[in-house]
């Protein structure tokens, strides 16, 4: 009987690449549309986490989070877990997969496949909003991306923006967000707020916005003018409208509507710039039908190395 493998991060990040990722992202809209579900169970502040996602030709899969705050306290992780990808045959579970490995490369890798598409590919000062475990992420797949870039930082708390910088030398600490939005081609933003902090009056032609951070239906990272400013996409109208507050709090009040939306990825063909001087918008929802694309791209890499 053939084992089934468990892909761990390192040595399964060593397989990857950022442009591979985009291309497999993108190749997975062309299949039929996913059917996904989520399950939560909670036990005091602690909580399990379930998404699940089956997309004819592609497979299953089922991704775990567990998440514990207080582990912290005993110096272990706040969140641990796993992806099992079945496959799309007979059911059969085919790989394990490390839970940061997934998360880390969907999320990053959902933000560049638009980006590659809507964003100037002369675009050559970019902004990270956050610097956080994601805001890490995105430094690594928008270098991969456009790799002629300079990269600046720019976090609440300056500290956490230097040791971020401190990390990669390459990489510059804003201090005045206002400024920095203003100078940058690409604004890519990963944090957790709940009030818009990047405002449309700072907005620039020709630029491409990227939104990762907010998840919940009271986030937003920018404000309603920097929508309405903006030719507006999304990774997928299922997890964006209704659900996320970036998208859901301006649509109930009338602010911008869904007809504002040009596309999702399952139109990926519609992203496209019309021209150098437009503003373009991308929300990164998430959503674990990119969990289980990215879950395969990984374990056809794994295969490759048997």
């Amino acid at each position: 009987m053939t084992s089934v493998p468990f892909i761990p991060f390192a040595e399964g990040e060593a397989l990857l690449g950022w442009i591979g990722l985009t291309d497999a992202l993108a190749a997975g809209h062309n299949l039929p549309k996913a059917e996904i579900g989520d399950t939560f169970l909670y036990r005091g502040s602690d909580t399990l986490l379930n998404r699940s996602a089956w997309i004819d030709g592609l497979g299953i899969a089922v991704k775990t989070a567990t998440i514990f705050p207080n582990n912290p306290s005993a110096s272990k992780p706040v969140v641990n877990g796993g992806v099992n990808l079945y496959s799309d045959t007979d059911g059969t579970l085919e790989a394990i997969i490390d839970f940061h490995l997934a998360t880390k490369w969907k999320t990053a890798g959902d933000s560049i496949t638009a980006a590659r598409r809507l964003a100037r590919p002369d675009s050559r000062n970019i902004l990270i909003v956050g610097a956080g475990t994601v805001g890490r992420s995105l430094h690594d797949a928008y270098s991969a991306a456009f790799p002629n870039a300079q990269f600046t930082v720019w976090n609440r708390t300056t500290k956490n923006a230097e040791l971020m910088a401190a990390e990669r030398p390459t990489l510059s600490v804003a201090t005045d967000l206002e400024q920095a939005v203003r100078n940058a081609d690409i604004v890519t933003s990963a944090t957790m707020s709940t009030k818009p902090l990047i405002k449309g009056e700072w907005l620039q032609a020709g630029q491409h916005i990227d939104l990762i951070g907010a998840y919940r239906p009271d986030m937003r990272e920018v404000d309603d003018a920097a929508l309405q400013r903006s030719r507006i996409f999304v990774d997928s109208l299922d997890t964006t409208v209704g659900h996320i507050g970036e998208i859901k709090i301006p649509t109930e009040s009338g602010v911008i509507s869904t007809d504002d939306i040009v596309a999702d990825y399952y139109n990926i063909k519609n992203f496209t710039r019309q021209s150098d001087n437009e503003i373009t918008l991308f929300k990164n929802g998430g959503g674990a039908h990119l969990d289980l694309m990215t879950s395969r791209y990984i374990l056809d890499r794994w295969r490759t190395k048997i």
